[in-house]
């Protein structure tokens, strides 16, 4: 008898950054390592990623077109639609118009609404990029926005400091009304503790909210956003609860960067993933989530 594949597929769509850490190449090896088939949708082709100071970029607007369309006449079929870093209003429309051409009523969308952060816009990004991205939310079952995504979606002007629980429940509540069941805010500053940063959720099934605070450690690795994501995704998909999966995401990312740390290395690599993805398949030691 033939034992049939029961691997979830996840399409994502990302850009291919030849070097560095950072989209596909820390998608693939993530969720591949929890388990997961991944079908990636290359947005652009680049040299390096974007925070180095020279690169490469082709647009493969075009050629999503293509895959889309070949995937559609044969017939295949998905479990999770994973979005990333998007290179520009249309290609926004391509993704979607392949979510709503591909989605069935169990299938899992995630979107990171890749725009900014700090306070200002990625480069490349504008007002026109930021309202698509409040179009494509809507189509979304969890997004992962950073405080500066988090402002730029609501319309709201951007603050970093001074926090309450209260307020950030305001905040997710209303992102959450726009489309999203699940809201995922990153690199929440704690007040009076530099040394501490914090993700806050928000489940609109159940209308609970959720917290994980972790130590901030000062070096900054570019992918790390991908990475938390991915494992938000994997988790979810291998039915994970929303707090066990904050938790699982921040303690790997949070490992990955500490195992990188103490290297004379170039943080534009990005964290040093091939050192950490083992601990993926491992429980979970230390419950720190908080229901708030």
């Amino acid at each position: 008898m033939l034992i049939q594949n029961n691997n979830k597929k996840v399409v994502a769509v990302h850009d291919l950054s030849c070097m560095g850490r950072v989209s596909l190449n820390a998608v693939i090896p993530i969720l591949t390592s929890m388990g997961l088939e991944v079908t990636p949708l290359p947005t652009a082709l680049l040299s390096c990623h974007t925070q180095y100071p020279e690169f490469t970029f082709l647009d493969l607007t075009s050629e999503m077109r293509k895959i889309i369309a070949n995937w559609k006449a044969q017939g295949f079929r998905f479990n999770a639609f994973y979005t990333g870093y998007l290179g520009s209003p249309e290609q926004v429309q391509v993704v979607s118009e392949l979510i709503q051409d591909f989605r069935r009523p169990n299938d899992l969308i995630v979107v990171d609404p890749v725009l900014g952060d700090n306070g200002h816009l990625y480069k490349g990004m504008d007002e026109e990029m930021v309202g698509q991205m409040r179009k494509l939310i809507k189509l979304a079952d969890v997004i992962t926005p950073n405080m500066t995504e988090m402002f730029l979606l609501l319309n709201e002007p951007y603050r970093n400091n001074n926090f309450n629980d209260n307020e950030l429940k305001d905040y997710l509540r209303a992102l959450s009304l726009q489309g999203p069941g699940i809201v995922i805010v990153t690199s929440v500053p704690v007040a009076d503790n530099p040394h501490l940063t914090s993700v806050y959720a928000y489940n609109s099934i159940g209308n609970r909210y959720w917290k994980v605070t972790c130590p901030f450690l000062p070096a900054h690795y570019p992918g790390t956003g991908d990475s938390f994501t991915s494992v938000i995704t994997g988790s979810l998909l291998q039915g994970d609860s929303l707090p066990l999966a904050l938790d699982r995401a921040m303690q790997f990312t949070l490992q990955g960067i500490r195992s990188t740390f103490g290297y004379d290395y170039s943080n534009l690599e990005g964290i040093m993933l091939e050192k950490v993805l083992s601990s993926l398949n491992t429980p979970i030691q230390v419950s720190s989530y908080e229901l708030i």
